[in-house]
């Protein structure tokens, strides 16, 4: 994987005057594997009371990304889609916090269909990465880590991913995402 800082193309919904990102990388991601492995050092900077969202097309390698970060913070159980569930817990094996899986995709209500999982009760102790929460979840928290996974076209390698990474709020303003 590469990290790169070109400028993002489109304006991002969750970025209000009081939260602007604080932390900004850009980064290619060439397979499923490096996905994961993503996932994997990213979850080496996590700590409890973060807030992951994930956004992407159907196949972008969310929920890859996500198993990585399972197994970068040690939890219990396969990480898979929770597309039928909503959500899952994952209880930490190694004594760090739970992972707290969510796909929002089936959810239209935002904030109100959201409470109803009492995101906010786990979110202070758990690690909660949100597939599909764009407009759904950012009142949760000020700070969060915003993925955005975009499919390089043109390209005859289907796996291809450029996978910006937004820290927004003070909380990341300490945190170098191109050293991920």
């Amino acid at each position: 994987m590469e990290a790169a800082h070109p400028p993002v193309s489109g304006a991002d919904p969750s970025v209000t005057e009081a939260s602007r990102p604080v932390s900004d990388a850009t980064l290619s991601v060439e397979s499923p594997q490096q996905m994961q492995e993503l996932g994997r050092r990213l979850a080496k900077i996590l700590r409890p009371g973060d807030l992951v969202m994930l956004t992407g097309e159907l196949g972008a390698g969310k929920t890859t990304l996500t198993r990585g970060l399972g197994e970068g913070l040690g939890v219990r159980g396969a990480v898979t889609s929770p597309t039928f569930v909503i959500a899952r817990v994952h209880p930490s094996l190694v004594g760090g916090p739970a992972l707290v899986h969510v796909d929002a995709y089936r959810l239209g209500g935002g904030l109100d269909e959201m409470e109803d999982l009492d995101l906010d009760v786990s979110l202070p102790e758990s690690v909660v990465v949100v597939e599909w929460g764009d407009g759904k979840v950012e009142e949760l928290t000020d700070d969060r880590l915003h993925l955005l996974i975009h499919r390089v076209t043109g390209d005859t390698d289907d796996d291809r991913r450029t996978v910006v990474l937004r820290g927004i709020g003070a909380r990341w303003a300490e945190e170098d995402l191109a050293l991920v």
